[in-house]
């Protein structure tokens, strides 16, 4: 007998044959592949992954004590061989890299080489455990999909490749734990469920209820919705939502994913946010608001899974005994009805290699996707980005929604993307106007209008800017580096300006949430509220000023920074915005760029610098500006630059894809910073504690610490360890993971962290240079 999964303690006959588990895996692969047509392969990826456990080498290590705790002799390699030698080199190699990396990840066409060609143990009579057979090459002879991708055709291939890898990654997943659960004689984990009737129910009745034409501005918010949500049979694809802040984007873009997928059967909804503040505002929204309960699935760095688990005391908990381990599981592949995300967490997973990131990749298919504040895309990889929700649309079922107050022209018909070639038309995705989910947003954005922006032509010194605080009790500046933040709050401080805060990453998560709560409450009282802030307040938060200033910065940062002036429209005619360049402070290197395409803007659209074809016309110049090349510019962790439509379109015809290398490249954030935890309060302390004598990191415990932990510059974090102000937890167990800020206290905090102003590190002259380019 030929096995596939030993189980120890129990007798052979209660182990899992290999013909078995090939069969399950193709099975539920095929199951998974088949929203987007490519059943056969998926199917013939399940039967292939495993047949090199056929090896005696391989079914002597299985039949030793804890045989099957680890991977044992290679067994992945000879179903991608098998796979080239059954299916040729092209289709055959498509597959091979899915089979070949069932356990490592998707690698560079030279390591798939290497594979291939190593010597391997024999494993005759593979055969007789897959079922199927002969091996005809019309298993997997079906197109790559219907429509060409718009960004570079090529693209379609590789990304079949990824969506195939995940089908069988997660098959195996899935099929494997429901052995093991069967065999403790157990039924398989609750996982998952799809977007249905009784969803769309739930957010029907709760916008009814909130409906209140009592208002001018709520009589518009409900035309917004009933336009957008007439437009919800349109056929799957691509569509924009252009609505300016206060008219109530999140519930119609909410309401129009719902009756969209319940009309065309799509399986879920997945909401994009660049933001983790506005995720956890958001997915709160969905989950209590609307009522949707742990059917609403957040997934992001920050979110606390233990505060959701049975018996954690809180409002927020889950019903029944599983409880936040179900979570847990629907965030590994993403079966949930509702999902919010971030950019980071959804677009790195549909370039990654590892298994545990794309085994989710074929449960986006056949989905609604609300890319909120798109704007944000990272302009460095905004072809890829664009290729991918290309792809999505036209050959994956699913329906994206390029949703902002800001639309970043990414049309073809807006002009603003540079073309491929010197005499070619201008790239972009093809989105017809009517497509367009808001009700002529010129109108709109006419009527929503809430702010004026004025344009200080003459740099303005942190003096002018103190003055104007003195005489407006209620104001918020913006500033482009933590260091310029901190000074300026230092200046109204010491000038005992009532109400002066400061924002900034040096305060952790909690800290931060903390003092915002405070700030609106202060705000809605009619205290005295003076904030200076990094550009993390612009990031969706809540928070409305009569008065905001923001240093000199891209167009799209300013129209954020305005929507969080006259936010509730309560002041007498138009709230004011300021951009300034502050005297003393260059505008960091990272903005720079978006700073010029702004000020012709600026210059030339002084009456409103916010109204949609200005807005136009700063992307225009942002792109332009760059150039082609600027906009596929990945970046290797060596240094070397990596452009990734290229590479893609190099390999595609001998299928030689750069899979790893692209994963590796393919970052949404820089990665300068390092975390250092921040002991704030006794939750954060006991999580600590674990860490320091649990065996292992306790479940839950790296979650809670998200929200103590402040990004520091690498260098600076090591001055921290080098003076005795930071210690690595347990170094030999977790290298460098757990920097920790010393508990030598003053007063209630540790010396290092200031209750006004986070974690100092302005007593080291290195670190203080390096934060002077840090935004927030």
């Amino acid at each position: 007998m030929v096995f596939a999964h030993s189980v120890q303690g129990q007798d052979r006959e209660k182990w899992e044959l290999l013909a078995d588990h090939l069969q399950a895996v193709g099975s539920t692969a095929a199951q998974f592949a088949s929203s987007f047509g490519a059943e056969a392969a998926a199917q013939c990826m399940g039967l292939f992954h495993d047949i090199g456990k056929c090896s005696d080498a391989y079914q002597a290590y299985i039949r030793q004590p804890q045989g099957d705790a680890l991977r044992g002799p290679d067994h992945s390699t000879a179903g991608a061989r098998e796979a080239v030698e059954a299916f040729g080199p092209l289709w055959g190699r498509l597959l091979a890299y899915g089979i070949a990396g069932h356990h490592s990840g998707l690698m560079d066409s030279g390591k798939l080489d290497e594979r291939l060609a190593k010597a391997l143990e024999d494993y005759v009579g593979w055969q007789a455990h897959t079922g199927i057979r002969p091996y005809k090459a019309d298993l997997v002879s079906m197109g790559v999909g219907q429509g060409a991708n718009t960004i570079d055709k090529s693209f379609s291939v590789a990304f079949l490749a990824r969506m195939l890898f995940s089908c069988l990654v997660d098959a195996d997943f899935l099929e494997t734990e429901r052995f093991y659960a069967a065999s403790r004689g157990e039924a398989a984990p609750p996982r998952g469920g799809v977007f249905g009737q009784p969803h769309l129910d739930r957010i029907r009745a709760h916008l009814a209820a909130k409906r209140n034409a009592s208002t001018d501005l709520n009589r518009l918010r409900g035309e917004i919705l009933d336009h957008a949500t007439s437009k919800a049979a349109l056929e799957p694809g691509l569509f924009t939502l252009t609505v300016p802040t206060g008219g109530g984007k999140t519930l119609t873009s909410l309401s129009f994913a719902a009756e969209h997928a319940i009309h065309h059967e799509l399986r879920r909804i997945i909401y994009v946010i660049p933001f983790t503040s506005i995720i956890e505002q958001t997915a709160q929204v969905f989950r209590d608001d609307v009522r949707l309960g742990d059917d609403v699935l957040e997934h992001h760095s920050n979110f606390d899974w233990d505060r959701y688990a049975p018996g954690s005391g809180t409002d927020e908990e889950t019903e029944g005994a599983d409880g936040g381990a179900k979570l847990r599981r629907d965030a590994e592949n993403w079966n949930a009805p509702l999902i919010v995300t971030t950019s980071v967490q959804f677009f790195e997973s549909l370039f990654a290699a590892r298994t545990s990131r794309a085994r989710k990749l074929h449960n986006i298919a056949g989905s609604v996707i609300i890319l909120d504040e798109v704007q944000s895309l990272p302009v460095h990889l905004l072809r890829p980005c664009l290729a991918a929700i290309d792809e999505l649309a036209k050959n994956y079922g699913a329906s994206v929604v390029l949703c902002t107050a800001t639309q970043p022209a990414l049309r073809t018909q807006d002009g603003a993307l540079p073309p491929k070639t010197e005499n070619g038309p201008p790239e972009g995705l093809d989105i017809p106007e009517e497509r367009e989910l808001a009700p002529d947003p010129k109108k709109l954005y006419d009527r929503l209008k809430r702010v004026a922006v004025d344009w200080s032509r003459e740099p303005v010194g942190d003096e002018a800017i103190a003055a104007r605080f003195a005489k407006s009790p209620q104001m918020l500046c913006i500033v482009n580096s933590r260091a310029h933040a901190r000074e300026l709050f230092e200046m109204l401080r010491d000038q005992g300006q009532a109400g002066a805060v400061h924002l900034s990453t040096l305060m952790c998560a909690r800290h931060r949430r903390k003092v915002l709560d405070q700030l609106r409450k202060d705000l809605k009282e009619g205290q005295p509220v003076r904030l200076v802030s990094t550009s993390l307040i612009e990031a969706g938060v809540d928070i409305d000023f009569p008065e905001v200033w923001r240093a000199a910065t891209g167009l799209a940062s300013i129209a954020q920074a305005a929507g969080r002036c006259n936010r509730e429209a309560e002041a007498e005619g138009l709230g004011r915005t300021v951009v300034f360049e502050p005297t003393g402070h260059k505008v960091p290197p990272m903005i720079e760029a978006f700073y010029t395409a702004a000020r012709p803007v600026l210059r030339d659209h002084q009456e409103d610098v916010l109204e949609l074809d200005a807005i136009n016309e700063f992307y225009k110049q942002l792109y332009w500006n760059q150039g082609f090349k600027a906009l596929d510019r990945a970046r290797l962790p060596d240094g070397e630059r990596l452009a990734i439509i290229p590479a893609i379109r190099a390999g595609t015809p001998k299928c030689n894809f750069p899979f790893a290398s692209v994963a590796q490249a393919f970052r949404m954030i820089d990665d300068t910073m390092v975390p250092v935890i921040i002991p704030y309060d006794g939750r954060a302390e006991d999580a600590i504690r674990s860490l320091r004598h649990a065996p292992v990191p306790p479940a839950g415990v790296q979650r809670v610490l998200q929200q103590y932990v402040a990004l520091v510059p690498r260098n600076a974090r090591a001055s921290l360890l080098s003076a005795g102000a930071a210690e690595m937890i347990r170094p030999d167990d977790y290298g460098d993971r757990f920097v920790v800020l010393s508990q030598t206290r003053s007063g209630d905090r540790p010396e290092l962290y200031d209750e006004d102003l986070g974690l100092r590190l302005d007593a080291d002259p290195t670190a203080r240079s390096s934060e002077s380019n840090i935004l927030s």
